[in-house]
């Protein structure tokens, strides 16, 4: 018996150790895409409904509090929308609506939330086709509007040089942030297209119509701009209509190199300034976005473009707002340096940890975390992400923390809650915070081990438990993360 003891207090040990490793605010975000996907044309409305439910508790159940779902691939749309068609990967055929008619992006934003998580609405700018071989339907713009499009290497984009096409853009993210309760809207690195080897983005036309006379003699300095005017207009319209929605981008992960600039990374592999036309650095400099999440997409030791070597780049920055780091979960098999018997998860968390300025991680695919893909699922689960995580506050956006639950009580195997009424939607509840403690226990609201549910709903169902009684804390976060003081401590 003494045995058991010392080794059920040991595990007992073990898991607190672990509790206090795991931070309390981190984000946890993961990218679904939806372009390429050619399954769902041949599921049913139901079918697609159980697999996207089934994914997010996938994800819930791995410790995600994010999901950045793809609602706009090709200058379409995964939801009702007055302005572009229906995507293709819905139902086979672009512009085609479902039938019956149903609104995918409200319904992830409706799930997302009851799991207690954020949705951000992901949009890819300028892309309009991914080969020479997709046809547009009658009305798409690329058809009413041609002058503002260019082909390139098979594809078609819109030309970012044409003040058109960002005010197309801008009237895109208008619309999905004005009807739909998104908590961000997210670009992904796509702005001019990736290079092709002996082909040139054929805008030597728009360059001369526009670039002198906005008073830019080189054409790569123009192009930056024009990226950079597109992310300033969308962080202003989104700002103007929603302030607490964030607004971030997923950059290339190489910034610059070290030999083509002093403050680029000791790297050499394609420059996300000098041939995407993207200065993410200077967007956050400037406020322009409330997040960065670098695609850092290579192994630790890769001889181009090293892991460690980035992450600490792009931590040194110290840019405004958050940064989050873009995992590619197929890196993640790849075993350690120093340890080859282990991989290098537990070695890249440790520097997502560690690292100061390094707000979270976002998994790519996020698919990935349903299908047990090397087993990453499950380790988050049991160790990486065990306990719930709050997303850290968006304190450049607000600072101030709502109003505590203004009652609390407990009957009929619930603790039941209270809230008044706010007039300032920033200070409105977000999601509810249920913390449980043993009666012996102080009430350490750093501890996420004792987070038993997010949750929009005002009342929690306990669990019967033969270690009970137990006092319960519950705690409001406002729509920028904001956490409110405790409530009263209600005995059940």
């Amino acid at each position: 018996m003494r045995r058991i003891l010392v080794v059920l207090l040991s595990g007992l040990l073990a898991l607190a150790a672990a509790a206090q490793e795991l931070p309390l605010r981190e984000f946890r975000g993961a990218w679904l895409h939806i372009v390429g996907n050619t399954d769902m044309q041949k599921m049913s409305q139901d079918e697609i409904r159980t697999w996207l439910t089934s994914t997010l508790d996938s994800l819930q159940k791995s410790g995600c509090n994010a999901v950045f779902f793809q609602v706009r691939p090709e200058a379409d749309a995964f939801y009702i929308s007055d302005i572009e068609p229906w995507t293709r990967y819905l139902t086979g055929t672009q512009g085609k609506a479902p039938e019956p008619l149903w609104d995918p992006l409200s319904f992830m934003v409706e799930e997302s939330h009851a799991r207690g998580m954020e949705l951000h609405a992901w949009l890819n700018p300028y892309r309009v086709t991914l080969n020479a071989a997709e046809s547009l339907v009658r009305d798409h713009l690329a058809r009413r509007n041609p002058s503002i499009f260019k082909k390139y290497s098979g594809q078609v984009y819109f030309d970012p040089g044409e003040p058109a096409s960002r005010e197309h853009v801008v009237r895109v993210v208008r619309d999905i942030v004005s009807r739909y309760d998104v908590d961000g809207i997210h670009f992904d690195d796509y702005f001019y297209p990736y290079p092709v080897s002996g082909r040139q983005f054929p805008d030597d036309d728009t360059f001369a119509k526009y670039g002198k006379a906005q008073g830019f003699r080189n054409k790569a300095d123009w192009r930056r701009n024009n990226t950079a005017t597109l992310i300033h207009e969308v962080q202003q319209a989104v700002k103007e209509i929603k302030p607490w929605v964030r607004f971030g981008v997923s950059p290339f992960g190489i910034h610059r190199n070290a030999s083509e600039s002093p403050d680029g990374s000791r790297t050499n592999g394609l420059s996300c300034y000098n041939e995407l036309y993207a200065d993410a650095p200077a967007w956050a400099r400037a406020g322009d976005v409330d997040y960065l999440t670098p695609q850092l997409y290579w192994k630790i030791g890769h001889r181009l473009a090293d892991y460690e070597i980035l992450i600490n780049w792009w931590n040194d920055l110290d840019l405004k707002g958050h940064l989050y780091i873009g995992q590619d979960i197929s890196t993640l098999g790849e075993p350690d340096l120093k340890d080859p018997k282990t991989t290098q998860l537990g070695r890249k968390m440790e520097l997502v940890r560690e690292l100061p300025e390094v707000d979270g991680n976002v998994w790519w695919p996020g698919w990935s975390l349903s299908d047990g893909t090397l087993g990453l699922a499950d380790s988050l689960a049991r160790r990486y992400q065990r306990y719930p995580a709050l997303i850290p506050a968006y304190t450049d956006i607000d600072d101030v923390a709502p109003a505590p639950v203004s009652d609390i009580w407990a009957s009929h195997g619930f603790v039941r809650w209270r809230v008044e009424p706010v007039d300032d939607p920033m200070q409105e509840p977000h999601f509810f915070i249920v913390r449980r403690f043993g009666m012996d226990d102080p009430a350490d609201l750093t501890d996420p081990s004792r987070i038993v549910a997010v949750t929009r709903e005002t009342s929690y169902e306990t669990t019967d438990d033969d270690d009970g009684p137990f006092y319960y804390i519950v705690t409001v976060v406002d729509r920028c993360w904001n956490e409110s003081p405790p409530s009263d401590e209600i005995v059940y």
